[in-house]
């Protein structure tokens, strides 16, 4: 008869071990580097999306066609550049 009750604890003692030290997953960061976009001469005076004044108020650019266009936030940008020739009529 073999004796199975000396390797069960063994076992199931590195099992628990083994589960118990999951990867250490670390979310990446974004990265976050501030872009100076007030000395950047765009070509409209107001924000085509929400029509807010450029220079009052420029934080993000996109370049269409050629131009650069200024926005007051990166949202508006985004929904810029999903229908630019809406916003350019």
């Amino acid at each position: 008869m073999k004796h199975y009750y000396i390797y069960t604890p063994t076992v199931f003692l590195s099992f628990l071990l083994s589960c118990s030290k999951e990867p250490q997953v670390k979310p990446m960061k974004k990265a976050t580097a501030a872009i100076d976009v007030t000395h950047i001469k765009v070509v409209n005076e107001e924000d085509p999306v929400c029509h807010m004044k450029t220079a009052e108020y420029l934080k993000d650019t996109a370049v269409y066609k050629g131009q650069v266009y200024g926005f007051c936030s990166s949202h508006c940008k985004d929904e810029f550049k999903k229908q630019p020739e809406n916003y350019l009529k």
